[in-house]
């Protein structure tokens, strides 16, 4: 039985937090767009240098 049909390429990861396929960190397993990166990096211990 198929469960429906398998999604390759870029159209394969959501974001996790908002469901947006563009722009997705995957670095390091985070799985965000860039613009929820950018809200949650602080809370996550990423720090901004310059």
């Amino acid at each position: 039985m198929k469960k429906g049909k398998k999604v390759y390429g870029r159209g394969a990861n959501v974001c996790k937090r908002c469901s947006r396929k563009n722009g997705l960190v995957r670095k390091y397993g985070i799985y965000l767009c860039r613009q929820c990166f950018r809200e949650i990096a602080p809370e996550m211990g990423f720090e901004k240098y310059s």
